[in-house]
């Protein structure tokens, strides 16, 4: 069964932030909120734990997982970010945004669409999310934790833990964090495009 982290929303116990990040260091799966939805996580390079995620939510290879990122300096690691391009980014985070845009070389093949050689990164204004990035020193690899056949994701993290405890190794509860996932821009072509509407607000992108 997952550890139960119990965490502040407002002012994160370090000695909790610590022990989760170093579930994830150890190849750990965990359930943890953001300023989206709750989302399901593993650590960059952790192959069996993207397979666990995916299996969780019964998700296929086409499905893109996200790169959740500590501040810009480290997405701009993982994502190449032009001038025009970085005053948008810039301007919309910390935010419930993804965006899509070209992938560097330091990200695994495995979390790259096939074809454009892209990948989906965020700067999440969560603030338990983002100690946990800063305390990992790495981002989160993540996607939001919606079940199978379900509308909407899981609010709570008692009821993350009661249905799915056996298949994470930690579940941090930091109370409501809303059902609407984030609005996905993608930056890779010449124009912004809107791909999916959610929590943050697309009007400057539009």
């Amino acid at each position: 069964m997952a550890r139960y982290f119990d965490v502040h929303p407002a002012t994160p116990q370090q000695r909790m932030i610590v022990q989760v990040a170093n579930i994830v260091r150890e190849g750990g799966v965990i359930a943890y909120p953001t300023d989206s939805c709750y989302a399901l996580g593993c650590s960059l390079g952790n192959r069996e734990g993207m397979a666990r995620i995916r299996s969780i939510r019964h998700l296929d290879d086409r499905h893109h997982l996200t790169l959740v990122c500590q501040d810009f300096a480290q997405l701009g690691q993982f994502a190449y970010v032009g001038n025009r391009v970085f005053r948008a980014i810039k301007a919309a985070t910390p935010g419930s945004y993804t965006f899509i845009l070209p992938a560097t070389k330091e990200v695994p093949r495995m979390l790259q669409h096939p074809g454009k050689k892209t990948v989906g990164v965020r700067i999440p204004g969560h603030v338990v999310t983002r100690a946990l990035v800063a305390e990992l020193g790495e981002p989160l690899v993540s996607t939001t934790l919606l079940m199978p056949g379900e509308d909407e994701p899981m609010t709570q993290g008692w009821e993350i833990a009661e249905r799915i405890g056996q298949d994470v190794d930690a579940v941090v509860d930091s109370g409501d964090c809303g059902t609407e996932p984030t609005t996905v821009i993608d930056f890779s072509q010449d124009e912004p495009e809107i791909l999916r509407h959610g929590a943050g607000d697309p009007f400057a992108f539009e």
